[in-house]
């Protein structure tokens, strides 16, 4: 008789208690090959407790002097299985391997006392002022948008069954045609959006002109804002502190709030919407340029007036944040 005959008669008769189908292949295969006994065969004994508090301090300090060592090696040093070391690893200790993130530059102690210089300047500020503070800041910034960005690992997650087949995603690399995006906006949304032309860069002249239109935009877009002085919030790249853009700024008479280098964790631009919008578009191909600037703007208008207004509140608790973390890069 077969193991999935002897199986379904004793379903019936142990019913929860009965036997996995595997086990009774097992118990099957072994009297085919000669076993008479159905009597336990003698072990060993209990298995020798690893995990002693001697044990645990040792994996701990060698898991302390090297960050990066492995189970293998834990289990080696130990004298213990590989499946043992993981244990007292994840389970007894509390360990767990994660991959380093990336951040934009390794700050040095005067670029963080620096951060933490502003943060703290920032918050001040917005204790004394409150919400009126963040409706006169304008943040804005640059950003490359790829005619196809392709969609992330993650995003194409699905559902599958364990006996699904499962699915592939083949590697696609982004398009080499791409379009220079800026884009100026508030608490309440976009106020204007600029599309650099193809072979040219972005200038300290080329950024006048666009402060400029910038200007016009806050005049018809926020009525009362130029009067109640605006707040420019930008980060340092050249052509962004450039002695003519300080002119132009100057004879606006634009506050600009400081903003310290390589902090793109501190831009809104950066951490709120630029995340957002490039993974909207990943995954769809577009023709030319005006099909991205479509796209982006349709993007823009589609976003609430929540959406920015929560840009400028994750700014204050980034201020706070990057206080607690003694100036160093905020993740979320």
């Amino acid at each position: 008789m077969e193991a999935k005959d002897i199986h379904k008669e004793m379903l019936p008769m142990y019913g929860e208690h009965c036997l996995s189908r595997q086990a009774v292949h097992n118990c099957v295969q072994k009297f085919s090959e000669g076993r008479t006994s159905i009597e336990d065969e003698h072990r060993a004994g209990r298995l020798v407790e690893i995990a002693t508090l001697e044990t645990l301090q040792c994996t701990e300090d060698i898991i302390r002097a090297e960050r990066r060592v492995t189970v293998d090696t834990v289990a080696t040093a130990i004298g213990c299985s590989r499946g043992q070391a993981y244990n007292m690893m994840h389970e007894g200790l509390g360990f767990h391997k994660v991959c380093s993130r990336w951040v934009p530059r390794q700050l040095t102690p005067q670029h963080k006392s620096q951060r933490m210089g502003l943060s703290l300047q920032h918050l001040q500020r917005y204790q004394d002022e409150g919400d009126d503070m963040l409706s006169r800041i304008i943040t804005g910034d640059e950003s490359w948008v790829q005619h196809y960005e392709p969609e992330k690992k993650r995003a194409s997650m699905q559902w599958k069954h364990l006996l699904s087949p499962a699915h592939k995603k083949f590697k696609v690399t982004p398009s080499a045609r791409k379009v220079m995006l800026t884009v100026f906006w508030d608490c309440q949304g976009v106020l204007l959006t600029e599309f650099q032309q193809r072979g040219h860069t972005v200038t300290s002249a080329s950024y006048c002109k666009i402060l400029t239109r910038l200007c016009a935009a806050i005049r018809w877009k926020r009525p009362g804002l130029l009067t109640k002085g605006v707040l420019l919030l930008h980060e340092n790249a050249h052509p962004h502190i450039a002695n003519q853009t300080t002119a132009t700024l100057r004879s606006f008479k634009w506050e600009v709030l400081q903003h310290p280098p390589y902090s793109l964790d501190l831009a809104p631009s950066d951490f709120h919407l630029f995340g957002p919008l490039k993974h909207h578009l990943s995954g769809e191909r577009f023709p030319d340029d005006d099909a991205v600037e479509r796209a982006v703007r349709a993007w823009f208008q589609q976003q609430p007036k929540e959406f920015y207004t929560a840009g400028f509140q994750g700014l204050v608790k980034r201020w706070d944040k990057c206080l607690n973390l003694y100036g160093d890069y905020v993740e979320k």
